[in-house]
């Protein structure tokens, strides 16, 4: 057993001695400005105007999350590919879609040999207003929408028809003051197909806690209870814990749009690879510290600007590193 620690810690100490031989990674911008990505993306986009539209996407999300910036260069361009095939602006203001930074640990065999080396990738991720953009797009849908559901708002719920009875707090400042008690997602086709689901509070929290390995119910709990300090917050990112609603409906929409609605090509790629990040997180949990869409604090970013920050995949917090120069 020694033998094998001892072994694991000179592969660790190697791959540090050849961490820290690698060059300073190139600026984003610089990066982008270079002619050889000009001419791949120009080849891959064929338009000049469209190209520099693209460019700018990719620094305003870069320039919000500092993370973005210290991945792999060509996972951030194809995932930002992806949301310009969607024609979605990346713009963390608009809330349609996100890029969002996936660092992998470095794996080793029995033995302490270096099999796979750390890295950090970009990929794509859609929020719930992404999804509901490309639901009008499409032309299925007459009308589509999700929700919160207050306490006194849920009358009743058959599990065997799936009838959700209704009826909203008239008072617009009293259903604000309200506690949130679970979700609705409605769809309208245009043919006169009709569907609702619900979710209470409870089925999304447990949900959230299964799902992302970003976020920790018992954690969550804590905050909302006021006994995590302030001081230490900085460390939950996840947008889970940041907006715990806002999640909570992109699931259920993805939910009632993957199971009763009509999917056009560009709602069918979206959904697949929403699909797929999902799955390889649940696959890799163990080995991979990231920041989902979930994780992305945009109000924060600029006070977090020069930290180096992963989150733990077990509990979702969030460590602070040495600090990194701006890129």
């Amino acid at each position: 057993m020694a033998t094998k620690v001892t072994a694991k810690a000179g592969a660790l100490t190697a791959q540090n001695e050849k961490q820290q031989e690698k060059p300073t990674p190139q600026k984003m911008s610089d990066f982008l400005a270079s002619p050889k990505t000009q001419e791949w993306m120009m080849n891959s986009i064929g338009d000049k105007k469209e190209v520099q539209k693209f460019v700018s996407s990719i620094l305003s999300a870069t320039s919000t999350n500092i993370e973005l910036q210290s991945c792999e260069r060509n996972s951030v361009i194809s995932a930002a590919l992806l949301a310009q095939s969607l024609n979605m602006s990346l713009s963390p203001q608009l809330g349609l879609c996100y890029l969002v930074p996936f660092k992998s640990k470095a794996k080793y065999d029995k033995e302490g040999n270096l099999v796979k080396e750390e890295s950090k990738t970009a990929t794509f991720v859609l929020g719930y207003k992404g999804y509901i953009q490309l639901a009008i797009r499409s032309g299925y849908y007459k009308n589509i929408g999700v929700c919160e559901v207050r306490e006194g708002e849920l009358k009743s719920v058959n599990p065997f028809t799936g009838d959700i009875e209704l009826e909203a707090i008239k008072d617009e400042n009293a259903r604000e003051k309200a506690p949130v008690i679970g979700y609705y997602a409605f769809l309208r086709l245009v043919n006169g197909f009709e569907k609702g689901i619900y979710w209470s509070y409870e089925k999304m929290l447990s949900h959230a806690n299964k799902y992302s390995a970003a976020f920790n119910a018992e954690i969550f709990k804590q905050i909302n209870a006021g006994k995590i300090p302030e001081k230490d917050m900085w460390k939950y990112s996840s947008f889970w814990y940041k907006d715990f609603d806002a999640m909570a409906m992109k699931t259920l929409i993805r939910q009632l749009i993957g199971k009763w609605g009509i999917m056009s090509i560009d709602m069918q790629k979206a959904y697949e690879n929403d699909i797929q990040e999902e799955e390889n997180t649940l696959k890799s949990a163990s080995g991979v510290s990231f920041v989902d869409i979930e994780s992305t604090d945009f109000e924060g970013a600029q006070a977090s600007e020069n930290l180096n920050v992963a989150a733990d995949a077990e509990t979702g917090e969030i460590i602070r590193g040495e600090a990194t120069a701006d890129e």
